[in-house]
């Protein structure tokens, strides 16, 4: 006779069985969408990060709906164009309107309805360095609105730890009526690009990294962001440790730039070529000095490092290195006005014209966000400097420089350093690497070290930080 007990199902295991048959529906119907290009993304904020991830999706054929604040974003996505100047990413626009498969909305609600994935790209940096966060919350409270079953929303901004969980989760559950892992699902997606290829980072140059607030919710978050991300993917235990590990990235950079700035100071004082012994440094494999300069500026490398102190303070840890490169950095830009006011020590300051070359933070991009020339100005300002001029190549004009007394921008290179006193290259434009043969008669301060130095080292109205004035016996 049968046992009675035996004969009874196992309610764990069919629960668990039929979860999973849910679960491999769930993921075949999202394969068969996105290769139907009947999958639709919304991409809120169009910006930095935002712009070439909607290009990047329309690129792997999805569909893309397009949210931005600010109308001349939008005016300018409608007709197939980006505000920002990134490789490929007004032609993935363009093709997108073509196609129909790129929209533009103005209504966060319905774009959240409309889209089975939605993706928050707002900045999240506040003018001081630290993290605002005002942004992310308003567009998760519009998301929540519009949000429907087995739907995903991935969180793409550096932010600080416990941004997902403490606070995207709760909106989303509190304006929406749905359980996260039950209902929908939420991964944390660090952006990993480089302006000026974020489209080619994104597709081909590093494995994207993905965690979710649950098992179910990496599942899917793996499988979808697969489509794009070429390399692969980095699968995280927890949204914590990858929200973390995008931080790891900036400050591991600020503190060796920091230490490339102390470096070059020493071999400075020290009286030798601080770029000759890097070179020769670097050629062991365990050695990667980073290269110095006049500041570090940006919206990732100097904000990364202030989130981690942040934290550090509401978890009682005291961050000393991380603070101490933030240090050494913020200082760059005085110490260089201090050096390069040494080519013209026989004129007062208040009697100076000084042109800047370079506004953006780096070479090759119109990013002026966080520019150390900006610090440099205010320098020159309160030494009382007669004229202060700003030239970049890639910047037709900026806003913040009139606030600054004295400073005028300049689009024409010839007409910036016409009788110019001091010339300080601040950023690392190609355009500058040969200044040397239009400027013969004007000291230069290289800031970037992008100069040839051989053709300078004995001149003395020439110096470039790091550069000691040493006997070199091989010429």
């Amino acid at each position: 006779m049968n046992n009675v007990k035996d004969s009874k199902p196992n309610n764990k295991k069919v629960k668990k069985n039929f979860a999973q048959i849910n679960l491999d529906s769930l993921l075949l119907e999202l394969d068969n969408k996105i290769t139907s290009g009947h999958y639709k993304i919304s991409i809120y904020g169009l910006g930095h990060v935002g712009s070439p991830l909607a290009a990047t999706w329309l690129r792997s054929g999805a569909c893309v709906i397009g949210i931005d604040k600010s109308k001349k974003v939008v005016d300018l996505a409608k007709k197939g164009k980006t505000h920002i100047p990134e490789p490929g990413v007004s032609e993935a626009f363009s093709e997108g309107i073509f196609n129909k498969r790129f929209f533009v909305y103005s209504d966060l609600v319905k774009a959240s309805r409309d889209s089975l994935l939605k993706m928050i790209c707002v900045p999240v940096l506040a003018p001081d360095g630290s993290a605002d966060l005002m942004a992310v919350k308003t567009v998760t409270k519009e998301i929540a609105k519009g949000l429907k079953k087995n739907d995903i929303v991935s969180l793409n901004p550096s932010v600080p730890p416990g941004t997902t969980e403490d606070l995207v989760v709760p909106i989303l559950e509190k304006y929406s009526g749905l359980k996260v892992e039950d209902d929908f699902y939420v991964v944390y997606n660090p952006e990993r690009i480089y302006e000026g290829r974020a489209i080619e980072d994104i597709e081909s140059n590093y494995p994207g990294i993905i965690s979710g607030y649950g098992k179910k919710s990496l599942i899917f978050g793996t499988k979808l962001f697969s489509r794009i991300y070429q390399r692969g993917i980095i699968s995280m235990s927890n949204i914590k440790s990858a929200e973390t590990e995008k931080l790891f990235e900036g400050v591991y950079r600020d503190v060796n730039i920091a230490l490339a700035n102390e470096l070059a100071i020493y071999s400075e004082n020290l009286g030798i070529d601080f770029w000759e012994v890097r070179a020769a440094a670097n050629s062991q494999p365990y050695c990667h000095i980073h290269r110095p300069g006049v500041g570090v500026g940006g919206a990732c490398i100097p904000v990364y490092p202030q989130f981690i102190i942040n934290s550090s303070k509401n978890i009682g840890i005291n961050s000393k290195m991380t603070k101490l490169g933030r240090v050494i950095n913020n200082s760059m830009p005085k110490y260089c006005v201090k050096q390069a006011l040494k080519l013209v020590r026989t004129k007062k300051c208040t009697n100076l014209i000084i042109t800047l070359l370079g506004l953006a933070f780096r070479g090759g991009v119109t990013d002026t966000r966080l520019s150390p020339t900006y610090e440099v100005i205010k320098v020159l300002n309160t030494l009382k400097v007669k004229e202060i001029r700003v030239h970049d190549p890639l910047i037709e004009n900026d806003d913040l420089i009139t606030k600054f007394a004295n400073t005028s921008f300049y689009n024409n290179f010839y007409k910036s350093i016409e009788k110019t006193d001091l010339i300080m290259i601040l950023t690392d434009h190609l355009e500058y690497k040969t200044i040397a043969s239009d400027v013969t008669d004007v000291p230069i301060y290289d800031g970037r070290g992008i100069l040839d130095r051989e053709g300078h080292a004995n001149n003395n109205v020439y110096s470039v930080i790091g550069l000691g004035k040493y006997e070199n016996i091989l010429n």
